[in-house]
């Protein structure tokens, strides 16, 4: 899911590109979530992001084409991958990730 992510161009983005494999999952936000907390292993190629949030819009479509949440990348002080956050609208909470051919990306701000 961080690939496909973060394929949009933005500044940054290939450093955040190079963490992917040195990323590990070291805590799930609640019981059941799939929001993660990540940590990058040094060394680290460094990011220079102005934000802790990853500038890609990803939205969640369901099968019907519909808006049913969105995924948010974090990174910590604008430099490491820090978190990917399933943000969804819908009355229940997503039990797993959405297939990647699911995801509609578009450049953030």
């Amino acid at each position: 899911m961080l690939e496909h992510i973060l394929t949009s161009n933005f500044v940054g983005a290939s450093e955040l590109r190079s963490q992917i494999n040195q990323a590990e999952v070291i805590a799930t936000w609640t019981p059941r979530s799939v929001s993660i907390d990540l940590r990058v292993r040094e060394p680290v190629q460094r990011a220079s992001l102005v934000s802790n949030l990853v500038p890609v819009d990803a939205q969640v479509l369901n099968e019907c084409g519909e808006y049913v949440g969105e995924l948010l990348v974090w990174v910590e002080d604008g430099a490491a991958l820090a978190g990917l956050e399933y943000a969804w609208v819908t009355d229940e909470m997503p039990t797993s990730l959405p297939r990647v051919e699911g995801i509609r990306l578009a450049s953030g701000p």
